[in-house]
């Protein structure tokens, strides 16, 4: 084949695997994670299910292609992330279900050895524990109020963004996941929600200043 007409085809090769992603995602966000399935997608974009399976060989190769194409959207350049977007993106996130049930599906499901999603969130998980522990030391320095530094802080914020996601999935009308989660953001800063106030007064409580100054181990 001439090289030019490989590169054509090459081309349209991915043209037409963006089409099948974006039409993935117009199924999810229109019947949930269990409602996409090859089926749906196919008959989304015109192809027989043979024919999707070509671009995509199985229902997991073609969801952890969307999950890449939610982080693009997602994207933001590393030295901008700050805390109070991170507020907004689980804001965000709260408004497109369909989305965060596939997410939290494959997530769950990869922990299995061998599961064709599973390098995608070792790897995704790696970079953001060290994105996560950037935000922390710009926004805290190398100690945040509590005495963490932030790379052991990093993994507990991640963890309760994805966690709090469970719950919300869950029972959305009892989770609340972005108040949560700006009340987590308020724990790590040292400083009471304004339900909180006052809690622990007496014998034993401190402000967050006197908290920053103990000692603690790494």
């Amino acid at each position: 084949m001439p090289y030019g007409d490989a590169m054509t085809t090459r081309a349209r090769s991915q043209e037409r695997r963006a089409d099948i992603v974006r039409a993935t995602l117009e199924v999810i966000a229109e019947r949930g994670y269990r409602g996409a399935s090859l089926a749906a997608v196919a008959e989304r974009v015109g192809l027989t299910q043979q024919g999707l399976l070509h671009y995509f060989p199985t229902k997991e190769a073609l969801l952890v292609a969307v999950l890449k194409e939610r982080d693009q959207w997602d994207a933001v350049p590393d030295s901008q992330w700050r805390l109070d977007l991170l507020g907004s993106l689980v804001d965000y996130n709260a408004m497109r279900p369909g989305i965060v049930q596939t997410f939290s599906a494959l997530l769950g499901e990869s922990v299995t050895e061998g599961h064709p999603a599973r390098d995608f969130f070792r790897g995704r998980y790696g970079q953001v524990r060290a994105n996560m522990a950037e935000v922390l030391r710009r926004e805290y320095g190398d100690r945040l109020p509590g005495g963490l530094t932030p790379e052991r802080a990093a993994p507990l914020l991640v963890a309760v963004m994805d966690g709090l996601q469970y719950q919300w999935l869950l029972d959305p009308e009892s989770v609340d996941m972005p108040g949560a989660f700006r009340d987590f953001l308020s724990l790590l800063g040292g400083t009471a929600g304004p339900d909180m106030k006052g809690a622990g007064e007496g014998a034993g409580a401190r402000t967050a200043g006197e908290r920053a100054g103990q000692p603690t181990a790494d």
